[in-house]
């Protein structure tokens, strides 16, 4: 009998242009979280998904249980045991939590197969109890906030009574609470004896919560050591093979005077954000914090035109900006990177050329009728060379490359546009150390060429890194500005909990 649950061996995977792994190994233990590990594009989500037969793989073998297997699609696996819950949900907002956490294998009755509601509903309620959900089964997913639908893909994946669970950025979008539910869920099962495989680029969790650790550089497996070896330190040189000595670029921004100012803003919504003042100065990074529900991003949405408000003014050098749509804050120089890239940013069945040029097109027509195809080749070349985007070529599928890389290609988008206010909602979420980096340069640079960045960040030590001053909001209201030079975790919390 094999010590390993499962094993994979020598895999390997290419897509066009893209060596993604190359001869990547992972051993799981019955009964232990095995954290993996690695930049944006190391390989991790492309190995999960061979082993969950998304992917065929190229090379390599598969060792489930001792027996070599072949595995031909999502259902063969989940019928083997083996299950996923994946970093980006697919949820089926309209059905209900019952009918999607057993969607594709809803119990049936009879001769004609019909579905069995009565079963799959007790089912599904014995399964959220068994998970600590106190949900109606009954209820429309739709009602649910994203991190209630992730807790919910989790119980799906129980509820195929899994012997080998991948956990693909679990908490990415949980609450501080949410998560210790979680890590409850997660030591049950390790107790009834479940190899879980968790993706996490959060290196508290992973040092807390894991056993094992793998990690991954450029689609090759590096090593695999006991968690308690390991420190954050240790992981980042093994992730990126390079200390990373600053966490964040040196500050060569220099705030000038203030050139975009909000007033008395305030949303249709009565539950949202109301009496919102603030400004920004020229090359100035203003960070913006708070906890779930302060309606940070409700906020800026509406400055872009994306949510309607009843008073409030904007202005840019004085002078009043009517925005009631995306478009008008486009033509007046703003742009908006979205929190959740998959569902609002990018385009995952266009190439990155028409990602990168979809704001600007405009700017490329030859006689007001024809895109100029060799403008915007440029136009994407230069953006490619520019922030380091990894990819084979300009006509390659956004939806292939990785998270870090994605981003890169959506604030090239806007780049294209030349704007004077960045407006950058969670810019580096989901993003592993590496990326994150250079990300920040590129934020950090922005700044330096005098332009106006708003940044939302959940994260406290990205804020108090490259902010010069943090608006903090609580309850749909701002509650203080801080200095950057003066921002600690413990005032930004009390300004972030400061309820009416």
């Amino acid at each position: 009998m094999s010590e390993y649950r499962l094993e994979m061996r020598d895999v390997v995977k290419s897509f066009p242009g893209v060596k993604a792994l190359d001869h990547a190994q992972l051993k799981l233990k019955p009964g232990t979280v095995h954290a993996l590990m690695g930049e944006n594009g190391a390989g991790k989500s492309t190995l999960m998904k061979c082993m969950f037969g998304i992917y065929h793989m190229d090379e390599g073998e598969l060792i489930y249980e001792g027996e070599k297997i072949t595995i031909n699609g999502p259902m063969d696996a989940l019928n083997r045991g083996i299950a996923m819950v994946h970093q980006e949900l697919q949820p089926i907002p309209e059905r209900s939590i019952g009918e999607n956490i057993f969607v594709g294998r809803y119990p049936t009755k009879g001769p004609l197969k019909l579905i069995d509601h009565d079963k799959m509903y007790a089912d599904a309620a014995k399964v959220l109890q068994e998970v600590h959900l106190n949900f109606d089964p009954h209820a429309r997913l739709g009602s649910l906030s994203v991190s209630q639908m992730q807790l919910v893909e989790i119980a799906k994946a129980v509820s195929a009574d899994c012997r080998v669970l991948i956990l693909d950025e679990p908490t990415s979008s949980l609450t501080a609470a949410e998560v210790e539910a979680l890590f409850t869920i997660v030591n049950e099962l390790r107790e009834k004896g479940v190899a879980i495989v968790y993706i996490s680029h959060k290196m508290d969790e992973i040092l807390r919560i894991s056993d094992e650790v793998t990690i991954m550089r450029d689609g090759q497996y590096i090593g695999t050591w006991p968690a308690k070896e390991l420190t954050t330190d240790l992981i980042i040189t093994r992730m990126v093979g390079r200390e990373l000595t600053n966490l964040y670029p040196p500050r060569e921004n220099k705030p000038g005077e203030v050139v975009f100012e909000v007033k008395d803003f305030t949303s249709i919504n009565p539950r949202s954000f109301r009496n919102v003042s603030f400004n920004v100065r020229r090359g100035e990074i203003l960070g913006v914090a708070g906890l779930v529900g302060a309606q940070r991003t409700e906020l800026m949405e509406g400055l872009f035109g994306l949510r309607n408000h009843t008073k409030g003014t904007i202005t840019y050098e004085g002078k009043e900006l009517k925005i009631n749509q995306p478009r008008d804050a486009i033509n007046h120089g703003i742009a908006m990177l979205t929190e959740d890239r998959r569902a609002t940013g990018i385009l995952g069945v266009l190439s990155i050329a028409d990602n990168v040029s979809i704001a600007s097109l405009n700017k490329y027509l030859i006689g007001g009728m024809v895109l100029n195809d060799k403008k915007i080749e440029e136009l994407v070349q230069e953006n490619v060379a520019k922030l380091s985007i990894k990819t084979p070529s300009s006509k390659t599928l956004i939806q292939s490359l990785s998270g870090g890389n994605q981003q890169k290609v959506l604030i090239s988008r806007w780049l294209a546009n030349d704007p004077d206010v960045f407006i950058l909602d969670e810019p580096t979420r989901g993003i592993d150390v590496g990326a994150k980096y250079e990300i920040y340069c590129i934020i950090a640079d922005l700044a330096k060429q005098g332009k106006s960045v708003i940044m939302i960040s959940s994260e406290m030590g990205e804020l108090i890194g490259m902010s010069d001053r943090i608006m903090v909001m609580c309850d749909g209201r701002v509650t203080g500005i801080v200095e950057g030079k003066d921002a600690t975790q413990e005032n930004i919390m009390a300004l972030a909990a400061q309820f009416e």
